[in-house]
């Protein structure tokens, strides 16, 4: 399905209200088309007529004028209004509808996606792109039609006045046509790459902001405008091409839309000089000429506009019709609550088909309410093997059962609401802490997320902050230390209060004040469920019911800490490295 098809799907459900709205614009500027007749009535049978005296030209013209006053003061400027205010609802409705299917596209995107996709070229299809649409309809369905209609309704005047010189008047029309058909294609591939430009200043934008420390702490500023200005040159010279093409656009149709008055002059001078036509047709003759010109400007920069929206509907939907990785099955099952046992069956993954295998044959039996460590050197696939527990990433083969049923069976949400998660990196959102510990469960009480922050040992630190529960963290949380972050996000888990934990690096980037904190906050969470904890540091996970070392994507040992002590293995190796054993 093309885009703009898909585009009229968010439509259809306003087609009537843009229907009146065409009503309404069409009575709105079919009312200034009668004042050239008002002004060949006024030269030709008022001004003109032979018989009246001044004083009865006087009053007839006052009567005329102070009709088309009434008009033009009691009936237009609501009729205006309404329309403004339709076209402007309609337009408004549209792009709601769009973002707030987008936000929930966003949802569903795999974290792969995110991962190889800049996040202000997010923001920029989402924002400005979908804003850039709105002319689609605004301009598009609506005043494209309204400009056409009156172009039309003047010609049908015209042509009751004089057919040879209505014919005069549009003798250029042909070349308008082939004008927009030479320069807007090209138009329309010149503005789709000015805004992706424009997205990769932006993207590059976002990251640069929340980078600010590292260019500051390396002294990086003249290197990042260098950067920066790489990418705003790109933008620059998209926009002037753009530009130049738009300029030679409207240097061609504004030529045509000039030497159709001459030519109208010209003959119509002719036909009055001739006495074939009166003098007040001549006026409004022209005065038709400049209603039927304006709209087609009008046109030529709707086209513009036109092609510009098009563009930016392309962009939206390319994002909307990026595909998920993660798909329920049709006949998928929810969860409910899970008791939490966890088998890996013959477990192989790889990001993509060219890559190479991060996980190899992996079996492992976890029983409900066991505690499993995960140890290994970097990349040896342990934060990878846990991503696949709340189908982050779908297995490439083998399975993953938990209860004995595979996750692929379940509804993917349903899954996830039975697992909590604490990372080395916890994302806060700029609002209140209670905020962001209630994003455990929404529906929590106020009393039941003090709770939740007591068990996490966080209550005493939040009731010393200016505002306590209701102080704003800042974006991702800048305004908190890092085992305070990791103290409200084990908060949240408590507040969750899910069968399933995973922890992955929780406590590998504090200080050991705070570590000790959070690992009794972990221990106390983890008491009587099924828990996975991924660490370098093996001082914190030697209490695990089991330790299983991955290497290159396999499991090479697994046992308690005093088994693999005892086995001499790499567990060994690695406990030794870290001179833990004394």
């Amino acid at each position: 399905m093309s885009s703009i098809k898909q585009y009229m799907e968010f439509v259809k459900p306003y087609k009537w209200k843009i229907v009146w709205t065409i009503v309404i614009g069409i009575v709105k500027f079919a009312i200034p088309l009668l004042i050239p007749l008002i002004l060949k009535y006024v030269i030709d049978d008022i001004i003109g007529h032979e018989t009246w005296s001044s004083e009865e030209k006087i009053t007839h013209l006052f009567w005329m004028m102070g009709g088309a006053f009434a008009v033009f003061l009691i009936l237009r400027p609501p009729i205006e209004y309404i329309r403004q205010y339709l076209a402007q609802w309609v337009g408004n409705k549209i792009l709601y509808d769009i973002r707030a299917k987008l936000f929930d596209h966003m949802q569903k995107l795999s974290l792969r996606f995110y991962s190889q996709t800049k996040t202000g070229e997010i923001i920029s299809r989402v924002i400005h792109d979908v804003e850039q649409t709105k002319n689609f309809v605004l301009v598009g369905l609506m005043n494209v039609w309204l400009d056409l209609i009156t172009i039309l309704i003047a010609i049908s005047i015209m042509v009751s006045m004089d057919f040879w010189l209505t014919v005069v008047s549009i003798i250029l029309f042909p070349l308008f046509g082939f004008s927009i058909k030479y320069f807007y294609g090209k138009l329309r591939e010149l503005t789709r790459q000015r805004s992706q430009a424009l997205a990769e200043v932006q993207g590059h934008l976002h990251e640069r902001v929340q980078g600010v420390p590292v260019t500051r702490s390396f002294a990086l500023e003249d290197y990042e405008e260098a950067q920066f200005d790489k990418r705003n040159v790109t933008f620059l010279n998209k926009a002037l091409e753009h530009t130049t093409w738009n300029a030679k656009t409207f240097a061609v149709t504004n030529t045509i839309t000039d030497l159709a008055p001459l030519l109208v002059i010209t003959y119509s001078g002719y036909q009055v000089i001739s006495g074939n036509l009166s003098l007040g047709a001549m006026v409004a003759f022209f005065a038709y000429l400049e209603r039927v010109y304006s709209p087609l400007r009008r046109l030529i920069n709707s086209s513009t506009v036109l092609i510009q929206s098009i563009a930016s509907i392309d962009r939206v939907f390319e994002f909307m019709n990026e595909s998920y990785d993660i798909v329920d099955k049709s006949n998928a099952k929810n969860a409910g609550r899970v008791d939490g046992a966890i088998d890996f069956e013959d477990v192989s993954f790889k990001y993509g088909d060219d890559d190479a295998e991060v996980l190899k044959h992996v079996n492992l039996d976890v029983k409900q309410g066991e505690t499993i460590a995960f140890v290994g050197m970097s990349g040896g696939g342990k934060s990878t093997l846990i991503s696949l527990i709340p189908r982050f990433y779908d297995v490439t083969s083998g399975s993953i059962k938990v209860d004995g049923i595979d996750i692929r069976d379940f509804e993917a949400r349903s899954l996830r609401n039975n697992i909590g998660m604490v990372l080395q990196d916890n994302i806060l959102f700029s609002d209140s802490v209670a905020i962001n510990i209630r994003m455990g469960n929404p529906d929590a009480t106020d009393e039941e997320v003090m709770q939740a922050a007591k068990a996490a040992n966080a209550h005493d630190f939040i009731m010393d902050l200016p505002q306590g529960y209701d102080t704003l963290v800042g974006e991702r949380g800048v305004k908190l230390s890092g085992g305070q972050k990791q103290r409200i996000a084990i908060a949240r888990v408590f507040l969750k209060n899910p069968p399933i934990l995973i922890f992955d690096e929780a406590t590998s980037a504090l200080d050991l004040e705070s570590e000790h904190m959070i690992q009794e906050a972990m221990e106390k969470l983890a008491s009587d469920r099924t828990t996975f904890i991924v660490a370098h540091r093996l001082a914190t996970i030697t209490h695990a019911d089991r330790i299983v070392v991955i290497e290159n994507g396999e499991i090479t040992e697994a046992g308690s800490h005093a088994e693999l002590m005892a086995k001499k293995g790499s567990y060994y190796d690695l406990y030794q490295v870290q001179h833990l054993d004394g």
